[in-house]
């Protein structure tokens, strides 16, 4: 228990202050810095695709966070709107009509330009299904973020205006457009391409694709013709290094310049390296055990809940998370406006879980499978090995788990589609509100395949206090509502929230100007190599 306080205290002191390494970020630097060289980062895992609009893994986002821009984008650093390809927007009285003037000069990486019929292009072909592009789908973020009931149309007043009308008021919207769904592609590349346009991206972005080389690496270059401050670095080498070992190993030595999700128990000898740095920032994130509501015995509440009283999470803690992870109560990170502070989370109780189950009819527990994401994540660093405790602690109660896992694509395709019964997965917010979390992860329209919702949880009474939210403007009756979705959602137990995380990330002390967002982007641009 003070364990866990302390690291929350931490936690919460790190949100306050980001430190980084070097300053800047998306198109600054420091007065000093220097252009040219190759920058490697290694990760854990490849990228899925790459177009933005038909992704959902924070692997592809990666690259499209380099590549393409969107109208409006995040103060580095935070989740405060700034201009993006948009100079300027302005909203009508009743917030159903906003209006966009764009900039001027802008070219995609092929050479085209960038213009009003691009962003009608970009976002109509995710809800127009008379838009040729319309079958190269699913859109998942649209269908998440439940898009086509506020979307009404997407049209061009003149080649730099662009007025998009809503069908109800949507307070998250500007926040929502500078998501990695509302990246503006190049129309002309996306219809040489078709449905491989995914492997052929081209946006507006300070870095261009050059190639992908699947389950090794992605390479990008600076796009001399970008119409901001030009990026540093001549190139950017995304690698995949899928054990977080290797990855530390390979950064020790010199191989990689900069890596994702190390180890937490490496974290120590890596801020004794001289020649190493670590940036840290409180993550805007939850890891969570999914159940599948629509697969027995998960029908019942009592065994939802059942489950949450068998998780000892002070050993989850300690074996996955190290000094980088807090408990979860809630599906909102803990320094998010809306959470709920009053609920009182679930202890550890194997008696309880067992009374439970055999109120529920099961005494003598059941068998059911349990997945494991093969990739180290933000919200979960090491999915097998929380799998594997998870396993020995719901075997103490009765559940037999069998560990299910697949390749990390193929992992979110079924989970999308609910073939799991019970699956590790985890959410790091996309846009600094609560509905990025409540409505994509848990409301009944997210539920749909492929799903966000992938506990398949569809509560009425949940579901219409979030669209309530989402549809009012004052911040203090949306966090009443909010609060008060927290608690059905504590009741239902759809999920085991399993923990918050700090996210660090590792690099050599010559990297310069790299910069952690609360929204788990990675640029590049502002990135330099003092050597």
């Amino acid at each position: 228990m003070r364990k866990s306080m302390t690291v929350a205290i931490a936690i919460l002191a790190v949100a306050s202050l980001v430190l980084v390494a070097g300053c800047g970020g998306k198109g600054t630097g420091e007065p000093k810095a220097k252009k040219g060289g190759v920058l490697v980062f290694a990760r854990s895992g490849d990228a899925v695709g790459l177009d933005p609009a038909r992704e959902d893994d924070g692997e592809s986002f990666y690259i499209a966070d380099n590549v393409y821009e969107t109208l409006v984008e995040f103060k580095p650093g935070t989740t405060d709107i700034i201009p993006g390809l948009a100079e300027s927007w302005t909203a009508s009285a009743d917030a159903l009509e906003y209006t966009f003037k764009l900039r001027k000069g802008v070219k995609f990486h092929d050479g085209t330009a960038f213009n009003a019929e691009a962003v009608v292009y970009s976002l109509s072909r995710q809800f127009k299904k008379d838009h040729p592009e319309y079958g190269n789908g699913p859109w998942k973020y649209w269908g998440y973020m439940d898009m086509d009931n506020i979307i009404q149309d997407v049209a061009a007043v003149d080649n730099l205006t662009v007025k998009i009308s809503l069908k109800k008021p949507e307070a998250p919207f500007i926040a929502n457009l500078a998501m990695n769904f509302s990246a503006i592609v190049s129309p002309t590349a996306a219809k040489k391409y078709g449905k491989d346009f995914s492997s052929n991206p081209v946006g507006t972005g300070a870095f261009k694709f050059v190639s992908w080389v699947k389950d090794d690496n992605i390479v990008l270059e600076r796009y001399t013709g970008y119409w901001g401050k030009k990026a540093y670095l001549d190139r950017v080498i995304v690698k995949v290094i899928p054990d977080a070992t290797a990855r530390y190993l390979a950064l020790k030595k010199g191989e990689v310049d900069l890596i994702d999700f190390p180890n937490p128990s490496d974290i120590s000898a890596i801020e004794a390296d001289t020649n190493l740095k670590v940036v840290k920032q409180a993550g805007m994130n939850v890891g969570y055990l999914a159940l599948n509501t629509q697969k027995k015995p998960f029908t019942d509440k009592r065994v939802r809940q059942a489950l949450n009283y068998a998780v000892n999470k002070a050993e989850i803690l300690e074996a996955v998370y190290g000094p980088l992870g807090v408990s979860a109560k809630n599906p909102l990170p803990p320094d998010m406006w809306g959470y709920n502070k009053a609920i009182e989370e679930y202890g550890y109780d194997p008696a309880k879980a067992k009374q439970l189950l055999a109120e529920a009819g099961y005494p003598n527990g059941f068998k059911t499978t349990l997945w494991a994401m093969p990739v180290s994540r933000p919200y979960n660093p090491n999915g097998r090995r929380m799998a594997e405790i998870l396993q020995a602690q719901f075997k103490a109660v009765g559940i037999t788990a069998e560990i299910v896992s697949y390749e990390w694509g193929t992992y979110l395709d079924k989970t999308d589609h609910g073939e799991h019964d019970m699956c590790l997965l985890g959410w790091t917010g996309d846009n600094g509100d609560p509905d990025n979390f409540l409505w994509v992860l848990l409301s009944a329209p997210a539920a749909e395949v492929p799903a966000g919702n992938v506990a398949f949880w569809k509560n009425d009474e949940f579901t219409a206090l979030i669209k309530q939210a989402k549809e009012t403007a004052d911040q203090a009756k949306r966090t009443q509502l909010y609060e008060q979705a927290q608690v059905i959602f504590h009741e239902e137990a759809p999920w085991v929230t399993m923990a918050h995380s700090v996210v660090v990330e590792p690099m050599k002390k010559t990297v310069e100007g790299f910069v952690l967002y609360p929204t788990g982007k990675r640029y590049f641009a502002p990135v330099w190599l003092n050597q």
